[in-house]
């Protein structure tokens, strides 16, 4: 799979949404389509008017809709995220993207299982649609602390069908993802992106069962193209960065 070719442009916000008090999905359009971009990658998105925030914020694509709409689902966690998200519809955002590798799509069709944890559903959406279209089958389990924490459901089961935990029992199975019954099934394909200690169960989970697995790393990223060196990963084949060789990487090449 080759890299798409990235670009650096003014995004216009046409949508915003405050899906829970942590999440907000905003929706923007691109002066013009991208030629290519695949589940998993990123954009690095400038973010004006914070004095605290120097560089640019590294967020997941969410979904790009009909070429020129993207969608970014962004987590209120620090200054600059929450300046992002005070933007008005109308506003320009200068972002660079794609960056980093995506998820692989198979050729034959395959059941495929896609788990998103956290903000870590966002790039499940776009990879999602990206193996139906192929003729896959995209089953997805995601997990939250409670119910509020499950976001864009109906744009999910727009895909395909969709399994839910959460931590409290308020919404599907109570417990983790890795609890969940379907589980018992057995698949082609695992795909994982949340936090890091729910992505080392499911490559558990994909080595016990002999099942390909890829994940999509949320280390702290800062340039974006591998040259400040604060998202490296250990990987089999020795200190990798995550912005230029992953963020996905499959889990056999991580030392987990």
């Amino acid at each position: 799979m080759q890299k798409p070719t990235s670009f650096i442009m003014d995004c216009r916000l046409t949508y915003k949404e405050f899906l829970n008090d942590r999440y907000v999905l905003m929706k923007y359009e691109m002066p013009e389509p991208l030629p290519a971009a695949y589940a998993g990658q990123f954009a690095q998105v400038r973010i004006d008017g914070s004095p605290t925030t120097y560089l640019r914020r590294p967020i997941s694509i969410c979904l790009i809709n009909q070429g020129h709409e993207l969608w970014l689902l962004v987590q209120l966690v620090g200054d600059g995220t929450k300046v992002l998200a005070k933007a008005e519809t109308g506003d320009l955002i200068n972002m660079i993207l794609p960056l980093g590798n995506g998820f692989t799509i198979p050729e034959a069709p395959q059941k495929c299982l896609l788990v998103g944890g956290g903000v870590g559903v966002a790039p499940m959406l776009m990879l999602g649609r990206q193996l139906l279209e192929s003729g896959h089958t995209v089953n997805f389990l995601l997990g939250g602390r409670t119910a509020t924490d499950l976001v864009l459901l109906q744009d999910f089961s727009s895909v395909g069908q969709v399994y839910c935990t959460t931590e409290d029992g308020s919404a599907g199975e109570k417990g983790f993802v890795t609890n969940h019954s379907i589980l018992a099934q057995s698949f082609d394909r695992i795909y994982a992106c949340g936090p890091k200690p729910m992505m080392k169960a499911v490559a558990a989970y994909a080595k016990k069962n002999d099942t390909f697995c890829e994940v999509s790393l949320e280390n702290l990223m800062a340039c974006g193209i591998g040259a400040c060196l604060c998202c490296v990963e250990d990987t089999v084949n020795g200190h990798v960065c995550t912005c230029t060789d992953g963020p996905v990487f499959n889990t056999n090449l991580l030392k987990w």
